[in-house]
């Protein structure tokens, strides 16, 4: 049976059990057009973006992997680490309004996820210590689970 993104975003945002947990408080309409605009997001990255993920994937970065334009409830964030539960948001023109980001980041820190913010002229400019700095807070931040070995150790993964 497949499931339809309908069907998927239902699934995943069912209400907790005996009124235990915490739920997203999206509907599952919303959910579903949340990652349709973070997938458009995805084939379409500003310069800046770019730059960053091309030393970001593949989990370049300390063993770190990253998600792309990672839906996260109603939000949409630039660059996710699931593991350090990290979001990292490049910061272009179209992030204006300083007191949406705080309200934004107010509610991922709510759910445990903290935000790095890095403006498009730190990045086009300063990569390397963009990477410096964000290698840092990967390194200082509980992890949920361990970094991907880069390369991995040897002889992993081969046969006989």
């Amino acid at each position: 049976m497949t499931l339809t993104p309908f069907d998927e975003a239902r699934r995943l945002n069912s209400p907790p059990l005996q009124g235990r947990g915490k739920g997203w408080g999206v509907s599952a309409n919303a959910i579903v057009r949340v990652q349709n605009f973070a997938s458009a997001m995805r084939r379409n990255p500003t310069e800046p973006e770019k730059c960053l993920w091309a030393h970001l994937s593949r989990s370049q970065l300390g063993g770190f992997k990253f998600r792309r334009q990672a839906a996260i409830g109603s939000n949409v964030a630039d660059l996710l680490c699931p593991a350090a539960r990290l979001i990292v948001e490049v910061d272009g023109h179209t992030h204006g309004d300083a007191g949406t980001d705080v309200r934004r980041d107010v509610r991922l820190s709510e759910l445990g996820y903290r935000t790095i913010r890095f403006t498009n002229t730190d990045i086009m400019q300063n990569v390397e210590g963009v990477l410096i700095r964000l290698l840092g807070e990967l390194q200082s931040s509980p992890l949920r689970w361990a970094p991907h070995p880069n390369p991995s150790p040897e002889g992993e993964g081969l046969e006989g």
